[in-house]
């Protein structure tokens, strides 16, 4: 059966994944969703005996319909090979109550990797089934991961070039040294003068300035997007949560059927609606665990069904997570208004108008398998001390998050379903964060001191992204204001 996408502000066209994959943001300003979320025709029985790389063929060849099976494993082997650190790509460890799906093996120790591994790959190949003569120039804003991982992904990748913003003062200094010293004449990184959501939203202006699309026309670029409002970010999500579910078939630890709940940290809402359109694909899974810092935006949502950015923008030390607009929950939005495009349209112009919006009683119905909650900065230190003390693991702010909502939801609810978090990034890219969470007196050490230091009380080994960079000269140094951007693209592109 061909899937097809459709925007979720509905000017009525039907793309092909493939097509889909290039534009990245539909024209009308929303975006790309399938027309249909298909079934797994695999048993999980199955897919539990299956590689990573066969999960992820099985799962995205039912999404990306118009790429040959040898051009999607051709993707899927590229993508998914000695990059990462362990064969498993993403092993699936217990820890205290729940199951820790750690997302961080891959080149940049993040879980942008699981996806930015493979959309280059899926992007070139599309862009010859489409005969696509331009050159490729990929506009991203990151909170701090998707930006590495994107330039990781296409550094020398012929027929595109990168261009990544980011918050100059909203990044771990480990998170910024990866960007800055990021190899690839294609690659260029740009610090900005605001927040993650300024950068969002001048990415997704520049997407629409008739005017600026066309001189790139006619010096020969098109605009796509490595964030994860590109749909071929999206799929390729999906993957890890059924091998999840198939690890824990595998290891014993559920019976076939059996159902399971995912707590995700989340700040654009990508990650989480991944694990939704598993579901929706067949996967057993009950609840799905929202889980915010103190930029709590999208637990004041699930909790009132009125999204208000309207507040003040917390700088956090879970900073990928620091947004107040979470581009993905657009896509849901969509879905439990029955796919009323015009319903769906007007809450997003109310969202980008006055900055608020409330959904009906009747979309509220539709969210009874979320549940909201957030995490402190105290409480995300606690949660980090507390599992080295138990367990001797360690793990990063951001999955600390996740990790203190589930322990409010078991509280709270009183739920003992086996519980699989999302482990979203390597402790090592946070390193100044939890090894004060650990114990205080490291506030005084450098941050490579610092890494060597974790490295001892892990005992694991310092991963090579850290390693590269402890004396790799910085190549980026590019600043701008917010409103400079446009200018800034037109300089790097010579136009």
């Amino acid at each position: 059966m061909q899937v097809l996408y459709k925007s979720t502000r509905g000017n009525g066209e039907e793309l092909t994944a493939s097509q889909a994959i290039l534009k990245g943001l539909a024209e009308d300003g929303g975006l790309f969703v399938p027309t249909s979320i298909p079934v797994l025709e695999t048993s999980m029985e199955e897919l539990s005996q299956k590689s990573y790389q066969e999960v992820a063929y099985e799962v995205m060849r039912r999404f990306l319909t118009d790429f040959t099976e040898e051009e999607l494993k051709n993707c899927i082997a590229k993508a998914y090979d000695e990059k990462f650190d362990t064969k498993e790509i993403a092993p699936l460890v217990q820890k205290g109550d729940a199951y820790y799906l750690e997302l961080f093996h891959g080149a940049t120790i993040a879980f942008k990797d699981m996806a930015l591994s493979i959309l280059p790959h899926l992007m070139t190949t599309a862009a010859k089934k489409n005969h696509a003569e331009k050159e490729i120039v990929i506009l991203t804003a990151t909170s701090g991961d998707t930006g590495k991982a994107a330039m990781a992904g296409f550094a020398d990748v012929p027929g595109t070039r990168i261009i990544v913003f980011y918050p100059k003062n909203g990044v771990s200094p480990i998170q910024e040294k990866q960007m800055l010293t990021q190899k690839g004449a294609n690659t260029y990184v740009v610090g900005i003068t605001g927040n993650f959501d300024d950068a969002q939203t001048g990415v997704k202006k520049m997407f629409h300035d008739k005017e600026l699309s066309e001189q790139l026309d006619k010096a020969g670029f098109q605009f796509s997007s490595a964030n994860s409002i590109n749909i071929g970010r999206l799929v390729p999500q999906v993957v890890y949560y059924v091998y999840a579910y198939g690890s824990l078939l595998r290891q014993g630890q559920i019976q076939n059927g059996e159902t399971i709940n995912v707590v995700v940290p989340t700040g654009n809402f990508g990650n989480i609606l991944a694990a939704y359109y598993a579901k929706q694909m067949g996967v057993p899974i009950g609840k799905f665990l929202c889980a915010s810092n103190e930029n709590r935006v999208l637990y004041d949502f699930f909790s009132t069904g009125r999204y208000d950015r309207n507040r003040e923008f917390v700088l956090t030390n879970s900073p990928s997570m620091d947004i107040l607009i979470s581009s993905n929950l657009e896509r849901l939005i969509y879905r439990i208004a029955g796919e009323d495009a015009k319903k769906n349209r007007e809450l997003m112009e109310a969202l980008a108008g006055k900055g608020v919006y409330e959904i009906t009683e009747e979309m509220k119905a539709g969210l009874g398998e979320f549940y909201g909650n957030y995490a402190s900065e105290e409480e995300t230190a606690e949660a980090i001390k507390s599992m080295y003390e138990k367990t001797g693991y360690v793990m990063d702010t951001h999955t600390a998050v996740a990790s203190s909502v589930y322990e409010k939801y078991r509280k709270e609810i009183g739920d003992t379903t086996k519980t699989v978090i999302a482990s979203t990034a390597s402790p090592f890219k946070f390193t100044r964060s939890v090894m004060k969470a650990i114990d205080e007196s490291y506030e005084s050490m450098g941050d490579f001191e610092l890494v060597d230091e974790l490295s001892k009380l892990a005992k694991r080994p310092v991963p090579k992204a850290i390693e590269e960079i402890r004396t790799a000269p910085v190549l980026h140094n590019r600043v701008a204001a917010v409103e400079q951007m446009p200018e800034v693209v037109r300089n790097i592109l010579g136009i």
